[in-house]
Parts: structure tokens; sequence; C-alpha cells
């Protein structure tokens, strides 16, 4: 590590005083931005900004870095993965474009439970070595941190071991990681007879193992129509809050049918999808601190609804946007995509999107401490564009690769 100069950046994006609130409603239209700037950081952490012609002596540092004609801004934060699976569900894609629903594919073995049955047959060290090369494809493409659900094992041995794989990452790499434990993702073959029992499977037998090992910092349940309903998940979440889980739940996907109240009552952190919001769901969203978080790319992906994010934001309610990266429904973790997706499909401004893509979404993975602005204190994880006149063009050039370098933790890793 060392003192590191950034020089002549042309627009340094996202910069906030230490400790910013959460975004919400007409807030997150705001988007601070220092032009022809400077930063600097210390082993890995900034110790300041500003105009370029206050920049400091070039000769206090041990690095120096010109980024003329480059903008400068704070990695994405992804607070909503799937990224260690086993196989790929490329021939469901194709089913797909033939006309068959996400819930004719599950009925014919397809879906989570085609994935469950790949998982359940591959190493740990196998699942390892191929999550490690997806996440270090992320991190090139500018994600600073990341949050990764279990969920495709739905076997006491299958969930650990996923787990287990998401925790070797954590020390494997410097990005902030959190695991979610996402046992109820579907109902196992061998349970689809016996929701009770397997209910029974995930509370008396995998959630004293996840915390005996300490392998996961959230809970997560799919609740949908044909997966777990209310009261299934009511008993899920309120076991793992005895082991310190907070929720974060996949609801309203493709049906309301009042997982929200379930999900404000039980404190979740986040809830993840909305591709259907009710008047009602608004108004209990409104009374919470749960921040609804939007998967703009799995929509795309699956030809779905997109998230009403312009209704959230004008009832005043916060916005996270995430990646929803797994093999089925969101083949990629590309957040620069996500973004663009917001703004295109979903009629965010840039400020908005991008404001939904790193300081929103690092609450939404509770590490608004350590990342998702460019803030004193915070950690050196920042994306540098190839030469752009503004940070409108992130967005309008969705297709291309707009990244010239990453740094994580105050070192090069592109």
């Amino acid at each position: 590590m060392s003192k590191k100069l950034i020089k002549n950046i042309k627009q340094l994006i996202q910069v906030r005083p230490q400790h910013h609130q959460l975004l919400k409603g007409k807030e997150m239209g705001d988007l601070p931005i220092i032009e022809n700037a400077f930063l600097t950081f210390d082993n890995g952490i900034i110790t300041s900004y500003g105009h370029q012609f206050d920049c400091p002596n070039e000769s206090q540092f041990d690095e120096v870095i010109d980024a003329t004609g480059q903008l400068v801004l704070p990695t994405w934060v992804d607070s909503h993965t799937h990224l260690v699976f086993a196989k790929n569900r490329a021939d469901e894609f194709v089913d797909r474009i033939k006309g068959l629903s996400y819930e004719e594919i599950a009925n014919k073995g397809g879906g989570i439970l085609n994935s469950a049955k790949n998982l359940n047959e591959t190493s740990e060290d196998q699942l390892f070595e191929e999550a490690k090369i997806r996440l270090e494809n992320l991190i090139k493409q500018g994600t600073g941190a990341i949050e990764i659900k279990s969920g495709y094992g739905l076997t006491v041995e299958g969930e650990i071991k996923m787990l287990r794989v998401i925790k070797r990452l954590k020390t494997h790499f410097k990005l902030p990681i959190k695991a979610t434990f996402l046992g109820a993702h579907a109902f196992p073959t061998d349970y689809k007879q016996n929701q009770a029992g397997y209910i029974q499977l995930i509370i008396n037998d995998m959630l004293p193992r996840i915390a005996k090992e300490n392998l996961a910092d959230y809970v997560d349940v799919f609740l949908e129509t044909n997966y777990f309903n209310n009261e299934q998940s009511k008993q899920i979440l309120q076991a793992a809050y005895k082991y310190g889980l907070l929720p974060k739940i996949h609801v309203n996907q493709f049906t309301a049918i009042g997982g929200i109240k379930t999900a404000v009552d039980n404190k979740a952190i986040t809830v993840d999808h909305l591709e259907i919001v009710t008047a009602e769901d608004i108004e209990f969203l409104k009374t919470s601190d749960t921040i609804p978080v939007a998967l703009p790319s799995c929509s795309f992906f699956i030809q779905i609804p997109y998230t009403p994010a312009r209704e959230l934001l004008n009832h005043g309610l916060p916005l996270a946007l995430a990646s929803d990266f797994n093999p089925g429904t969101t083949p990629s973790g590309n957040m620069h995509f996500v973004v663009a997706l917001a703004c295109i499909q979903m009629k965010l401004t840039p400020e908005e999107a991008i404001n939904a893509a790193t300081l929103n979404a690092a609450y939404a993975m509770q590490v608004e401490h350590e990342v998702g602005s460019i803030t004193i204190g915070k950690k050196a994880n920042l994306i540098f564009t190839k030469p752009l006149n503004h940070f409108n063009d992130i967005p309008y050039f969705f297709a291309d690769n707009l990244i010239d370098k990453v740094y994580i933790d105050g070192e090069l890793v592109t």
C-alpha cells in the first residue's frame, strides 16, 4: 500500500460528506460531482479530494495517476446475486425463446430445481474455482461490493457447501462480500408433498449449522405464488432472527400476495424484485425502513414487467439497483447494463440510477460506511472510465465497455 494521488479528473462523481443518509424520493435526483478534480488515498482509504487548483504537491505521494479526460466514481455495489452455481441453464434460454413461461420451464424439471441437482453433484472446490472466475470478471466490470445468496442446494449439505464457498470468497477477495442463506428458494422434489417437513429441515437442521459455522449475514425467502407463502416465510424469518440473520426477501416478482407486509412486519432490510407493486404495498413501505431493490436485467432477460421505479420515488421511497446474476433468469452481473436499463426502461435519470447502484445499494448491503460514495474514510474502490464527456454517457453507451481501470482497496485490479 502507498499514498496515491489522482489528478486532472474530468468529473469526480458521487462526492458525499461522511455518514450521508440513504437517499429517498426527490433526493435521488441529486448527484454531487466535482469538475476538474483530484482525489487522494492512503492504504486503501480515501483521504482527501477537491478541485484541481487545490491539488496537493505531487512530491508527497508514492504514486501519481493522471486521469485527464476520465471520470472517476465509486465502484458499483451489487446487493443481490446468485453467483455460486454449478452449471448454466442455456437450454432453458432456448425454451424461453420458444415461448415457455418461467413456471412451464420449472414444471418440466428446469429452473431452481435444475440448478439444485447440478450443484449437489459438484464439489465445493469446483464451485469455488468457478465462482472465483465469475467474481474476478464482475470486478473488472466495476463491481466493488457484492452480496451472494445460497439457494441452489436445497439440502442441508448443499446449502452448507454453497455458504462455505461464499466464506472462502470473502477471504480470497478484498471487496466487501455478504452471504445470504436462501434455503427457502424452492421446495425440493422430495418435499413437494411435505412442505412443512422442508420448513422444519430449514429451521431445525440448516439454521443451527449455519449459525455454528458463522456462514451467513442474512436470510432470504422466495415469497411468491407456488413457492413460499406468507405464513411459511414468517416461520423461517422468525427462526432465522434468533440466530441474528436479518431478512432480505424475494417478493412480488410475479404476483402480489401480501409479501410486502410480511417483509415490513419482519423488519426486512430489503425487498427485492417488486415487478408487481400495489398501492397497499407502497403504503406499507412508507411506514418502514425497508429498501426496495429493483433488478431490471432480470425483467429484460425473461421479459416480465420492470419495477415501477418512478412510482416508488414519487411516493418518497428509496430505491437500490442490483443485478440478480444467476444461471437461469439473469446470466449477467454487469452493473453498467443494470444502470443503463434503469434509465432506458424504468425512466430513472442518470443521477437516480447511479445513486441507486452506489450509495443506496451500499445501504441495501449495510456497507454504507465502507463503500458507495467518494467520502473521506471510505475504501478507495474506484472506477476510472475511458475518456467521456459527462456521467450521462455512462447509461447512454449502454453496450460499450467504458471502464479503463478499477481499484479495489486502493490497488489496481484491471
